[in-house]
């Protein structure tokens, strides 16, 4: 039924109407899956553009593709948008209430790609969860963690939690490696060994330049921090093995001890202290003694 000159007429759907609506529609899925893609690899790919931003670019423009295909399709077999407006109003309703979770993630997925706070192939960290964004969805974003595991992340977490992008706009990053060493060592020594595991590793960058630091006096150690800046944030925790095999091969080499934790017994002197000498022989002796009382009995 469509409204012509304020009058209402009903007119019908011709099968010849019927198969254009399908073949628009099943065009509007090939194109909305490689159109896309046809775009980035001719023209995307020679702009001066990252990876982040052509892959909002081809996800806006799988949406709008789909999206004008359907009304394409609908306006083939006769529905308006005059006939669809109080259905759209009622569905509007009921996903308020019902739907209002995925309603969310899509809204907060459209914010995603137009802001993009992150972007395919950064490093980030929501709630208890690190790894490297791997795609972008309209509902959730996928993110692989460092174990390989994908793990699927509605997008309203990323838009309304705390969010750590570690390669935003600056993919440079610190390591701090605390080292505690035993009381009486030459500190002056522990800090030039320390720069010298920082300056002899090649992933440790010049700029920002690492420090080493003595923080003060711990209960059981001399406390000193090594600082270092990388330009990867993927190759974080392989760095810090390396500088922790390199510190311990140094302070081991140097005669430097490190510290571990320490506790001293006091006993109470006020009065004489029971001490016994008690044999491996009289152990077994007073073991075989308490017994099972039934084995001596039969």
């Amino acid at each position: 039924m469509v409204e012509v000159e304020g009058v209402t007429q009903t007119i019908p759907v011709m099968l010849s109407d019927l198969a254009m609506a399908i073949i628009v529609i099943i065009f509007t899925v090939a194109a909305a899956r490689n159109l896309p893609g046809v775009l980035e690899i001719t023209l995307l790919n020679r702009l001066p553009i990252d990876r982040g931003a052509r892959y909002a670019f081809t996800t806006i423009c799988r949406y709008i593709i789909t999206g004008v295909g359907v009304i394409i399709a609908f306006s083939t077999i006769g529905i308006t948008w005059s006939s669809l407006k109080w259905l759209v109003a009622a569905l509007g309703v009921g996903l308020g209430f019902g739907l209002q979770e995925i309603v969310a993630n899509f809204v907060c997925g459209l914010i995603v790609l137009f802001e993009r706070p992150y972007r395919v192939g950064d490093v980030v960290s929501v709630g208890e969860i690190n790894g490297t964004v791997t795609r972008i969805r309209i509902r959730a974003t996928t993110i692989t963690d460092w174990d390989r595991r994908e793990l699927i992340v509605p997008n309203k977490e990323f838009i309304t939690g705390r969010l750590i992008n570690w390669s935003l706009s600056d993919p440079i990053t610190r390591i701090v490696l605390p080292v505690g060493i035993i009381y009486g060592s030459d500190t002056a020594l522990a800090e030039k060994l320390l720069m010298k595991v920082a300056t002899e590793n090649p992933s440790v960058l010049d700029n920002p330049e690492p420090s080493a630091l003595f923080l003060g006096f711990g209960d059981n150690s001399l406390n000193f921090e090594l600082r270092v800046f990388i330009g990867d944030p993927l190759n974080r925790f392989k760095i810090t093995h390396q500088l922790h095999q390199a510190i311990n091969r140094e302070f081991k080499k140097a005669g430097l001890v490190i510290a571990f934790p320490q506790r001293d017994v006091h006993l109470d002197s006020s009065r004489p202290l029971d001490v016994r000498v008690v044999s491996d022989q009289a152990l077994r002796n007073k073991e075989n003694s308490h017994s099972d009382p039934l084995d001596k009995s039969s």
